[in-house]
């Protein structure tokens, strides 16, 4: 349920459990972690999903068993945050619940006009996983990082590209091209020169 191709240093990762909106169980977030910490190797990592939504968070009934609280989703993010490479989120559909949390340690986001973004962990009586909020405060701001967390507000991709939630709106057909794309230079380039601008960018 989870793919991986490699392509000349470049990296997608495709969740692919389109007939259950991409929900993760707690093999399929091992398995993400897995690859993010042996994506050391690679230039670029590119995540992205099958279908119509790129994760809608937890799978119900792992959730129900205490996967919402489990420490891979730190361990996950944590994990693609860490890379020396490019990190791109392809969203190419709604990113809901905990997943939000391995797209807002990417580097970039890439997101299809219909998709929304939303994180009703209070509703639901949980703690966000730690290092969300800070890294979210990062790009949108403290308020609007409370809109989401706190005010459970539904965030439209227009309205995400303006709040600096994500980087660029591509259509469906054209969002991996895109990614890779935006990813040509740092495929190109010598890794510890990639990771060290990286790092420059990150202060």
């Amino acid at each position: 349920m989870i793919d991986l191709e490699k392509d000349d240093g470049v990296w997608t990762v495709t969740i692919n459990r389109p007939e259950k909106a991409n929900s993760l169980t707690l093999k399929m977030l091992q398995d993400l972690t897995q690859i993010a910490r042996d994506a050391k190797a690679a230039r670029v990592l590119i995540l992205t999903g099958a279908g119509k939504v790129f994760s809608a968070g937890a799978d119900l009934e792992a959730a129900r068993a205490g996967l919402a609280v489990s420490p891979i989703w730190e361990e996950l993010s944590g994990a693609i945050a860490d890379l020396p490479c490019l990190t791109i989120a392809a969203l190419n559909g709604t990113l809901a619940g905990g997943a939000m949390g391995m797209a807002l340690a990417c580097d970039l986001r890439l997101a299809v006009p219909n998709a929304k973004f939303f994180y009703p962990v209070m509703k639901l009586g949980f703690l966000p996983q730690p290092s969300d909020p800070a890294r979210m405060r990062a790009l949108i701001g403290p308020a609007r990082t409370k809109l989401i967390l706190m005010g459970g507000q539904k965030i439209l991709a227009d309205d995400a590209l303006a709040f600096g939630l994500i980087d660029r709106i591509c259509d469906v057909e054209t969002m991996l091209g895109t990614a890779k794309e935006i990813a040509a230079d740092s495929k190109a380039a010598e890794p510890k020169l990639a990771a060290q601008i990286k790092q420059m960018c990150c202060g």
